[in-house]
Parts: C-alpha cells; sequence; structure tokens
C-alpha cells in the first residue's frame, strides 16, 4: 500500500491556529519554531494535520515514495511527532533525559511541551534530521 499523504498547497498556521486546545495550539507553534530553526526547512502541511519538515524517499512494498523527513500532528490526547523514533533503530539515549513521553508505532508521544527538556527534544530533533539527510 502507497502512502496516501502528500504535501498540500494549506496555510500551517491557519492549521495550528485552529487547535482548539489553547495549551495544544500553542505548544504546536512552539514545537514548529523549534523544527524550523533545528533544521532550516519550513513546515509544510501534509494532508489535513499533519506539519511536516522536509522530504525523504520511503521505500514500500509498491516502490519508492516520497513522506516527510520529520512532522507532527497536535492531536487531543498529545503532540505526535514523526521521524524522531523508529522501532527499527536501537533506542537513543536521550529519549531517558527528554522527561514524561511515550513511544510506539514509530512516533513520540508528548502531551505537554513545558514538561520535556527543550534542549533534549532539539538534540533529537537534530539527529533525526542529520538521519533523514543520509
Amino acid at each position: 500500500m502507497a502512502i496516501q499523504t502528500r504535501p498540500t498547497g494549506a496555510d500551517v498556521t491557519a492549521f495550528l491556529d485552529s487547535v482548539d486546545d489553547e495549551v495544544r495550539r500553542h505548544d504546536a507553534h512552539r514545537l514548529r519554531a523549534i523544527i524550523e530553526r533545528v533544521t532550516g526547512a519550513p513546515a509544510t502541511m501534509w494532508g489535513p494535520a499533519i506539519v511536516g519538515f522536509g522530504e525523504v524517499l520511503v521505500q514500500g512494498r509498491t516502490g519508492a515514495t516520497e513522506w516527510m523527513a520529520l512532522g507532527f500532528a497536535p492531536r487531543k490526547a498529545a503532540l505526535t511527532l514523526y521521524g524522531i523514533y523508529s522501532e527499527n533503530r536501537p533506542a537513543e539515549p536521550l529519549f531517558e533525559q527528554l522527561g514524561p513521553h511515550t513511544t510506539a508505532k514509530g512516533c513520540l508521544y508528548i502531551k505537554r511541551l513545558d514538561a520535556v527538556d527543550e534542549g533534549v527534544l532539539e538534540k533529537l530533533i537534530l539527529a533525526a534530521w542529520e538521519r533523514s539527510r543520509g
């Protein structure tokens, strides 16, 4: 099955402004700024609800397809970060220093950005970005 989610021309700021929960909305804007600063890549909407940064080729069963190098979605339960955690790699020791979070299905979940160590998060973002660049 090919990846269905693609970049759109939608306005990232408008999407983030539409997040209902005030804390989640603030955290999403802050996370966007952090990722843009660390990677130098602009935010792009991927589908209706994911903010992505950069692109990589992902090999699937039906061939290679483009996917975001990093991304996040401001879900009700948590900020869901894509591209930072992988069940296919050894655990990154920095996760132990991050603060409250969970990981599953290749995603990193953070309930409150102010509860984690932002410096550690930036290091995790940079390491993931560098991996995506080869």
